[in-house]
């Protein structure tokens, strides 16, 4: 890093904006294969604590590939700064005093561990959407598996490119057998647990 580049102390700290906010920032980072539900629980999730007052923004895999990302492709370095940079918008929203609710296939270990690993502990919790590859097939929203069956689409996650399952995600879930509902009040009663939200 340039040595004349010098962090800037901010008068408004991040307790100062969670006091105001009264609740408490955290990274909820969904991860899992394309089709397992990641969005569709991140954005039940984000409109029910919306609903309880929690101040919230949600940044989806594809939203982010509009603006953001949308100079990188899907080489396994490509998904690495994909990921970089998702964890660094993530972790100024933070600092912000949100609640930021992710959702990205993020395939790799190292990554994910690289965005922990920006944040204090107990800011960053993993949901790992373990919803077995054969219904993330089976269910396909946007034709991809077909495509990537097919050959038209490279470096897929679990077709022709790796999967790591996460070792100790704070929060497993199987959008094959719970309904949405129940993910959500699993999420909910999760960060009241941890005294995110009240």
């Amino acid at each position: 890093m340039d040595n004349n580049i010098v962090w800037q102390h901010y008068a408004v700290s991040k307790q100062d904006r969670s006091e105001h906010k009264q609740h408490r920032p955290c990274i909820i980072w969904f991860t899992g294969f394309s089709g397992s539900g990641k969005s569709t629980v991140a954005g039940a999730l984000e409109h029910a604590l919306h609903q309880a007052g929690v101040h919230t923004y949600l940044l989806d895999g594809d939203n982010v590939r509009h603006g953001l990302c949308k100079d990188l492709a899907f080489s396994d370095s490509d998904r690495q700064e994909n990921i970089r940079r998702v964890g660094e918008v993530a972790k100024l929203m933070l600092d912000a005093g949100l609640v930021v609710l992710t959702a990205f296939i993020s395939p790799f270990a190292a990554e994910r561990k690289m965005v922990r690993d920006l944040v204090a502990e107990g800011e960053f919790i993993e949901v790992f959407l373990d919803t077995p590859l054969a219904v993330c097939e089976q269910r396909d929203p946007k034709g991809l598996y077909v495509k990537a069956r097919a050959g038209e689409i490279k470096h897929f996650t679990g077709i022709d490119s790796e999967y790591q399952i996460p070792a100790n995600p704070e929060i497993v879930l199987d959008t094959s057998k719970n309904q949405l509902s129940d993910s959500v009040a699993q999420l909910v009663s999760y960060l009241k647990q941890q005294h995110i939200i009240g």
